[in-house]
Order: C-alpha cells, then sequence, then structure tokens
C-alpha cells in the first residue's frame, strides 16, 4: 500500500495498491524530488476514465514497471477533476509537444514543475522504454532538458494570452450579435444533428446558445438544428434508453456508440438543454428524457445529504459496457415472445449483435409508429409494453455488477446540476425537483463554505480540503441566482452576491479585465491559468459573464456591467471564428445587446405567478419579488397582485394575470 491510501479522491484510491509509490502533489513530494534530485513523474486521469484502467492494470500494476518508476522518479497522481488547474497546465504541455491531449496524461518535470515531456496513454513496452530513457537524459543530458523545460513553461504561459492588455473596451451590436451564427453554418450535421465527424461530445452551451439566438433573432433554423441534435441523442446510444442518463460522448457520427461512463456534469447541463427546450416545444418526448435522466441522477448520483456525487465508471467486469449491453439471447430469457419482438424492432437487436462481441446497445432503432405498422399492434399497446419492456430489463440489471461509482462531491458540479433541477422544475412544474434543489443548495452551505465564506472546491468523508477556484464560485453564485428566482429566499440572492463579490477580489486582474482560474494565494504552479474557451464545460471566465450581467439587474450600483463589459471585449476578435468554443460568451453578449427584461410580482400570490411565468421560455428575463431590497422593487409594494415589466429598469404599467403578462413578453 502506497501513500495514496490516506487519499480522498476515489481515483486516486483506486491505485493505493499499486507497487508504484505515488505521493499526492503537495510541497512535501515536490521537495522530497528537490532533495533527491529526481524528475517528477505527473499521472493525471479520472475515477470514470476507461483508458486511464487500461494504463493502471498494464504498467501501473506491473512489478517490473513500478521498480523503474520507483527507482529513477518521484511519482505523483493527480484526480483531474479535483486538481483541474494541475491538469490544464501539462495538459497544455502535452498539447505544444504531441498536438494530442487527453486522459490518461503522464508529464516528466524538474522538481520545481518545469514540464520536459508529456503525452497520453501509453502502451507497456513503450511506457518502459520512455521510463529508460527520460531517467537517461535526465542523468545525462540535464541542460537540453532545462533547455526544453523553460521554453515549454513559456509556452505554457503564453498560451492564455489574448489581447488582454488591450484597455479599449469594444462594445457589441445586434448586428455583430446576428452575424455570430455565420460561423457555425458549416460545421452542423444536419442528418445525425450536433456538429460533423466523430467522436461526437454534446457540448451543452453551443445549443443553448442556439435557443437564445432563437429567441432574439427568431431564426428558425437555429432552433431546427437544436431539436434535432436533442431528436439525435436521446434516439442514440449515448442515452441510456432503459435507465436514464447520458454517456460522456459518443464514438461514432451517430450518436450510436457511447464511451459509456456517465460524468455529473454532462447530465446536469443535458438535463438543462432538454428543460429550456421543452420550454421553447412543449416537445412531449424531451419531458420523458428529462424525468428519466432525473430519475438516474437521483437513484445514481445522489447522495442521502442532498450533494451529488460525481460520475459512473465506463467498465464493470474489466470491459467497458458490461453493464448497459446484451446479448441477444440474453433479452430473449427475459421477455416474453410478443415483448422481444417489440423490443428487438425498436432497439436495433440484432442476433449477432449490433456492436462488439456479439453485443447490442439499446437505442431507438424505429419509431413507435413504424413498430406498430410493422407488427400489427397498437401504438397505444406497444407504449405500455414498452415500459414493462424496459422495467424488466432494469430489474435484471440488479443481477449485474455496475460500474464503481466516484463518489466524491465537486462544488462547480453540484451546482450544475442544482441549476438543472431547477430549470426541470420550471418546465415541468414538478415540485420535487425544486426541493432537491433547494437540499442541494442546504448542502453546499453547510459543508463546502466555511463561516469566512471560503468556498472548497470537494466533499468526501465528511471533509472538504481544496479551496475553490473561479469555477467552483461562478457556477455556485449562479446556481444561487436562479434559485433565488423560484423562491424569492432574498438568503439565496444575498449569497449569490456575496460570493461574486469573493470571487472578483480573489480572481479578478482589473489592469487585464479578465479572470484567472485560481488565487493568487492558492496558486503555486509553474504558470496561472487563465480559461477562455467553451468546452464539454463552458469557461469559467464565460460563466463569470453571464452571472455579472444577470446579477447587475439586480444590483444596479455595483461594477458588475462595468466588469462584464471589459470581459466581453477581450473576446471581439475571437468570437467570429471560434463558434462553439465561445458559445458561452456570445450567450452573454446576447443578454447585453438585446436587454433582459425584468419582471417584478408583487402581492400575496406573486412567487405563484413568478413559477407560472417561467414555465415558458422569454430569453433571458429576470425575475424578482417584493421581499428582496432592490431598487427595482421598493416603489412597488401593492396590496394586489401585480406584474411590472420593465426593461432598462422602466417599467410598464402593471398587469394583473400571467395570460396578459406572456401576452406582452411574446411581443418583445
Amino acid at each position: 500500500m502506497n501513500l495514496l491510501s490516506k487519499a480522498s479522491s476515489p481515483y486516486l484510491l483506486q491505485h493505493k495498491d499499486n507497487p508504484v509509490e505515488w505521493r499526492e502533489w503537495n510541497s512535501e513530494t515536490l521537495k522530497l524530488a528537490e532533495e533527491l534530485d529526481k524528475p517528477i513523474i505527473i499521472s493525471v486521469g479520472y475515477a470514470a476514465c476507461h483508458w486511464c484502467h487500461v494504463m493502471a492494470h498494464e504498467s501501473f500494476e506491473d512489478n517490473e514497471v513500478a521498480k523503474l518508476m520507483n527507482a529513477h522518479f518521484i511519482c505523483i497522481k493527480i484526480d483531474r477533476e479535483e486538481r483541474p488547474d494541475i491538469d490544464q497546465i501539462y495538459m497544455d504541455a502535452a498539447q505544444i509537444l504531441t498536438g494530442r491531449a487527453g486522459w490518461p496524461l503522464n508529464a516528466f518535470a524538474f522538481p520545481d514543475g518545469r514540464p520536459f515531456y508529456a503525452a497520453t496513454y501509453f502502451p507497456k513496452d513503450n511506457w518502459k522504454k520512455v521510463l529508460t530513457n527520460v531517467a537517461e537524459a535526465y542523468a545525462s543530458q540535464r541542460e537540453q532538458l532545462e533547455e526544453t523545460a523553460n521554453k515549454l513553461t513559456q509556452g505554457i504561459q503564453d498560451m492564455d494570452v489574448m489581447n488582454f492588455d488591450v484597455t479599449e473596451n469594444t462594445k457589441f451590436s445586434k448586428t455583430d450579435y446576428k452575424d455570430f451564427f455565420g460561423g457555425w453554418i458549416n460545421l452542423i450535421d444536419r442528418e445525425n444533428g450536433g456538429f460533423k465527424g466523430a467522436p461526437k461530445f454534446p457540448m451543452p452551451s453551443s445549443w443553448l446558445f442556439l435557443l437564445d439566438y432563437h429567441y432574439y433573432t427568431k431564426n428558425q433554423d437555429a432552433l431546427d438544428i437544436t431539436t434535432n441534435l436533442l431528436d439525435g441523442m436521446h434516439k442514440g446510444g449515448i442515452y441510456d434508453q432503459i435507465h436514464g442518463g447520458f454517456a460522456r460522448y459518443s464514438v461514432d457520427d451517430k450518436w450510436f456508440a457511447p464511451h459509456f461512463e456517465k460524468m455529473l456534469y454532462d447530465n446536469a447541463q443535458l438535463i438543462n438543454l432538454y428543460s429550456k427546450t421543452y420550454q421553447l416545444t412543449q416537445n412531449s418526448p424531451y419531458e420523458k428524457v428529462i424525468r428519466q435522466s432525473l430519475d438516474f441522477i437521483k437513484n445514481e448520483l445522489t447522495a442521502e445529504n442532498g450533494g451529488f456525487y460525481s460520475a459512473l465508471d465506463a467498465d464493470s467486469d474489466g470491459k467497458e459496457g458490461a453493464y448497459y449491453t446484451y446479448h441477444f439471447d440474453e433479452v430473449k430469457k427475459i421477455l416474453t415472445d410478443e415483448e422481444f419482438k417489440i423490443a428487438e424492432s425498436y432497439f436495433g437487436l440484432k442476433e449477432n449483435g449490433n456492436w462488439e462481441d456479439e453485443q447490442n446497445i439499446f437505442y431507438k432503432a424505429k419509431s413507435i409508429n413504424e413498430v406498430a405498422q410493422e407488427l400489427k399492434i397498437g401504438q397505444n399497446k406497444i407504449k405500455k409494453d414498452l415500459e414493462i419492456i424496459i422495467s424488466k430489463i432494469k430489474k435484471n440489471s440488479l443481477n449485474r455488477n455496475k460500474p464503481s461509482l466516484d463518489d466524491k462531491i465537486l462544488c462547480s458540479w453540484n451546482a450544475m446540476m442544482m441549476l438543472g433541477y431547477i430549470n426541470a422544475y420550471k418546465a415541468l412544474k414538478d415540485e420535487s425537483y425544486l426541493v432537491a434543489a433547494i437540499k442541494n443548495a442546504d448542502f453546499l452551505n453547510k459543508n463546502l463554505i466555511d463561516e469566512k465564506l471560503q468556498v472548497y472546491r470537494n466533499y468526501k468523508n465528511q471533509n472538504a480540503s481544496i479551496p475553490a477556484f473561479l469555477e467552483d464560485y461562478a457556477w455556485l453564485a449562479q446556481a444561487f441566482c436562479h434559485l433565488y428566482q423560484v423562491t424569492f429566499e432574498s438568503g439565496y440572492l444575498k449569497r449569490a452576491k456575496k460570493l461574486t463579490d469573493i470571487a472578483i477580489e480573489k480572481f479578478y486582474d482589473s489592469e487585464r479585465g479578465i479572470f484567472y482560474y485560481t488565487s493568487a494565494e492558492n496558486s503555486d504552479l509553474i504558470a496561472r491559468k487563465i480559461e477562455i474557451n467553451d468546452n464539454v464545460i463552458p469557461a469559467s471566465n464565460s460563466v463569470m459573464l453571464n452571472l455579472l450581467i444577470d446579477l447587475s439587474h439586480f444590483y444596479p450600483t455595483s461594477n458588475y456591467s462595468d466588469i462584464a463589459s471589459q470581459l466581453a471585449s477581450k473576446i471581439h476578435q475571437k468570437i467570429y471564428k471560434s463558434g462553439p468554443y465561445l458559445a458561452n460568451w456570445a450567450r452573454g453578449i446576447g443578454k447585453m445587446v438585446h436587454g433582459q427584461v425584468e419582471i417584478v410580482c408583487v402581492g400575496h400570490k406573486a412567487l405563484e405567478k413568478a413559477q407560472e411565468l417561467q414555465h415558458l421560455y422569454f430569453g433571458h428575463a429576470v425575475y424578482m419579488g417584493e421581499n428582496t431590497k432592490i431598487d427595482l422593487v421598493k416603489d412597488k409594494r401593492s396590496t394586489g397582485d401585480l406584474i411590472y415589466i420593465c426593461q432598462d429598469k422602466v417599467c410598464q404599467q402593471p398587469i394583473k394575470t400571467v395570460a396578459e403578462a406572456h401576452e406582452i413578453l411574446k411581443n418583445l
């Protein structure tokens, strides 16, 4: 047993019995490397990562490999989800050196952290050669490695630099915003949905931008592209047709064969996306996806204390996808003959398998109408039988070994899931979803925020140990801001403001007009990174942009609007050609140029009316109640139940009914 036995991360604990003398990243480990004059190996992965498991089994569990690693290196294991700050730096190193990035990530560095080599997965024999060659080079070619390390470190430090030193505050116009969509057209897969090529990642912020774009510009194509993607995903194997929830990505271009790991952050954002699209379209299949996915979250990723766990592994029984895929005859044994015929047709089951090793992935191969015509059975009966079929297969799953659970709780991912529950509540009016969001907020307030409002990144075994990053503050404040709007509990709004103010104090560079990912007092790494590009998770700077714009309506005398303008100006030249990778920035700019509607509800039924209004999608309207000390609300206290619709803090005459408000909002 190595020193990882003391770790809290489930990923690190997976390696506690390796013969490799793994250590955690800390000052003591780096000091030891310096004292022994040994280079460090920084091996980064996460608990649900299939290829991380492969390399672990091939190399890190092998005594011969471990002997090489222990003799020549100080070996450090990193959970990239707990320490994204470290992961970013050495991922940049791999990108610069090899043009590729991914996990497992393996970097070699001097004891002070300067890398001189980095790459991803290595088969065992290749890894042994790399270890031998690096050890020899460190002993005999130190000057050459120092030169490489210095250049590489400079490259890592320079990667994020754009036009941050430009003080000009460039403004966007509605015409600029309309032009954003032009760069997307050639990237879209019109047949299968999403972006062209494989593998296919969901990229939820991209489609949330297109929803906004449709709302602001009335461009029907933007909405059609989004619904085509959502249809392709929920019909494909990337969506778990039996248990609900989404896998991390599809290895093909048709959303068919997933990489089977299920991440909290993907599901949180996709539930949010399906909820918002349902608000716009009232498309009933989306309601089913939302409910099934939240059942999955409740059953598999929710702790009793209200926190949300991080992920389910891709593997079980040493094989990827073993829990989710079936042989043809296995399904036959579970179902009646008639049920099996329906399942075979609807889910596209093949006698020799529709995937690898004669296994079948469940996906919606045909519509219920097509199955009804093929089998000469009524559609209502097929719908009822499908519920029975899914129930039987789900019950059979109880006899299988489940994928392992990564049960650490991460602040930003929990805030994303809280937002998912909030938006599902808005869309479906299911009170249990609001209850889950409030329970999670209470958990985070109690366990990941201390009395000085220091936020922590992680929680495991009743312990929070890692100071939070910008991502955590931004998502948490955003979640509290939205929770206020569906509860009118002013404490949530006050907490959102306080966390935002602390984030500005800790992370904001006022000279450059941008936020760092790490705070100055907690950054002991070779580079202080700046997150710009929106990816599977939006960049923390773009989350801050949207948060600041929202909060500026509640606190107009703050400097939030000015900081947001400075932030937006930094990507002025880049946004037209970066498309999906600045999608969340584009969402914020949409709010800025088109404005946000402010809806003030007063009277005994204020909350009831605000909740009813939020059932439909009205761009980025913000909602305020009279129990909050907000300038826009102060002069609107009333004994009657009234709704004020305002723009730029100028309000129309109050109205009494939600129906009237709907009509006005539709025409704004």
